[in-house]
């Protein structure tokens, strides 16, 4: 272990014996932090809050700390982040509050960018990226693989589907169906993220079924609750249109169109 002498570690966290402690991080009470993970100088990490391995956490990073929400009053809530996170500089990531499950949870292998705010409550899946100044409110799930680009941002209760990408600004008080894009202000659907879905191995005709489900959804002119039931007797040749069928269907705030 490696723990530079200026910081300071509370009796009751728990930390590996493998990971490095920067120059004036504090790591507070009841915190966990896992196997191979790296805490800058500057850094500090409140809990309750679990940590996984490999991840590192870069300078003046807020981590575990109160949630912004005026209707906190000082309940044990929770964070629990995943394995190989990256978490750059200035980023904040609150607890969770009782009026949820008290819990906000990151997965594994998110990279994170300088300045991003993910609010209490919030769900982050695996392997997405949030550029700089991307910031999620309260309660906010973000389904795998999804991308925010620079300052984007979602509003509280929405769902961001798997795969999907919001282009930079794209702030949305709507819900982002699973392989969709959405650009512009105020945003607007831009079509499916097929390059990203190259990338993680989608092949020619999965692709064009997606982008003929999402077609049925945007382009046909059918009710919402039409165009699903016709989805819905595609899954089961058509298995990857299940992610597109269930973001549609679990939809809470409408789907953005």
């Amino acid at each position: 272990m490696s723990i530079h002498p200026t910081a300071i570690i509370a009796e009751s966290a728990r930390l590996e014996d493998d990971i490095e402690v920067g120059a004036y991080s504090i790591i507070g009470d009841d915190v966990v932090i896992g196997s191979g993970c790296k805490v800058d100088s500057h850094v500090v990490i409140s809990g309750p809050t679990t940590i996984g391995s490999n991840n590192h956490f870069y300078q003046f990073c807020s981590i575990g700390d109160d949630p912004q929400d005026k209707k906190y009053r000082d309940e044990p809530t929770r964070l629990e982040i995943g394995d190989d996170n990256t978490i750059r500089e200035f980023c904040t990531i609150s607890r969770g509050t009782v009026q949820d499950e008290g819990l906000t949870k990151i997965g594994d292998d998110n990279w994170i960018m300088a300045y991003v705010h993910i609010a209490h409550d919030c769900r982050i899946g695996d392997h997405c990226i949030f550029a700089n100044n991307a910031t999620l409110a309260g309660h906010v799930h973000v389904g795998d693989w999804a991308i925010f680009a620079g300052f984007t941002g979602a509003h509280q209760f929405c769902r961001i589907g798997a795969h999907s990408f919001l282009g930079m600004y794209a702030g949305t008080s709507q819900d982002v169906p699973a392989y969709t894009m959405i650009g512009g202000q105020p945003p607007s659907p831009k079509g499916i993220n097929s390059e990203g879905l190259k990338r993680r191995g989608f092949d020619a005709d999965q692709i064009r079924n997606i982008r003929k489900a999402y077609r049925v959804v945007y382009r046909s002119g059918l009710k919402l609750a039409e165009a699903i039931a016709e989805l819905e007797g595609q899954v089961d040749s058509q298995p990857e249109l299940g992610l597109f069928v269930e973001s549609l269907k679990s939809s809470e705030r409408g789907i953005i169109r």
